[in-house]
């Protein structure tokens, strides 16, 4: 049964209704799919958020506080999430050039080269989950979820 016909099945009272929970239905089954392709790599959908975050500004970083607004899930605890993933070789800190106060986080060589061996499996996922839409309506669904947010 696709999400669709479940949601159209819970007798919503408006439109909006069977949109919103139709796009939190979806959303929640693509983040366990991602999350599958994700754990035996040792990373949460949340760390890997933060990676790819970091891959953007690579080679320089981005202070806490940018990496905080750029998440997918606002984290009550960037730092502690930061300090794991330094632990763990894929991201470090330093100063900004600026201002010295400003403590940047950076990916490494091995975050990247992690997100590089990850890369291929999420492109398959990805694949297999927009396989029923054309690139025209992907565009659209794309626009239509900035709408929704913006």
């Amino acid at each position: 049964m696709t999400v669709l016909q479940r949601v159209q099945q819970r007798g919503f009272k408006t439109p909006a209704e069977a949109a919103v929970v139709s796009v939190m239905v979806a959303g929640a089954e693509i983040e366990q799919a991602v999350g599958a392709v994700l754990a035996p790599h040792g990373l949460t959908l949340d760390q890997y958020n933060v990676l790819r975050i970091l891959r953007g500004a690579y080679p320089g970083g981005l202070p806490r506080y940018d990496v905080a607004q750029r998440m997918v899930h606002p984290a009550p605890d960037v730092t502690r999430m930061l300090d794991r993933l330094a632990r763990q070789g894929w991201m470090g800190r330093g100063r900004d050039a600026e201002d010295a106060r400003l403590s940047v986080a950076k990916i490494t060589k091995a975050g990247l080269a992690l997100l590089e061996r990850i890369d291929p499996e999420i492109e398959v996922l990805e694949a297999r989950i927009a396989a029923s839409l054309s690139p025209a309506q992907l565009r659209r669904l794309a626009r239509l979820c900035d709408a929704l947010v913006t």
